[in-house]
């Protein structure tokens, strides 16, 4: 089970950083990844890792704005996020697979329990 944290309401230019407790598995033999759903929109991938986190992948959306990072000792994967617009307003959801080639499929639905990030104008 996965179960995202860290989201609210922030002002456009703010940070925040979510966080992803993985239960049940653990996180250090798992690529991770994170998406996010805006109101009316498709889901859209943000940022993945592979396993060991030596390889990092983001939506140019993000890029250079947002870091994925894990804590294998916490079970934790993490999405720092810097100068946020209020474009960046969606659920965020993070998920767990064998492979960062499975997260970075279109076609990849196994997401967990978001957390509502709002950025304001």
């Amino acid at each position: 089970q996965l179960q995202a944290s860290g989201g609210g309401l922030v002002q456009a230019g703010g940070s925040l950083r979510l966080s992803c407790a993985a239960s049940g598995r653990t996180a250090s033999n798992y690529a991770m990844g994170w998406s996010r759903q805006a109101p009316g929109k498709e889901r859209e991938f943000v940022a993945a890792m592979n396993w060991n986190g030596a390889n990092t992948y983001y939506a140019d959306s993000v890029k250079g704005r947002s870091t994925i990072s894990k804590a294998d000792a916490k079970n934790t994967v993490y999405l720092q996020m810097n100068n946020l617009k209020p474009e960046d307003t969606a659920m965020y959801s993070c998920a767990a697979s064998s492979s960062v080639a499975g997260i970075l499929s279109p076609d990849f639905g196994s997401w967990g329990q978001g957390t509502q990030v709002t950025v304001s104008s």
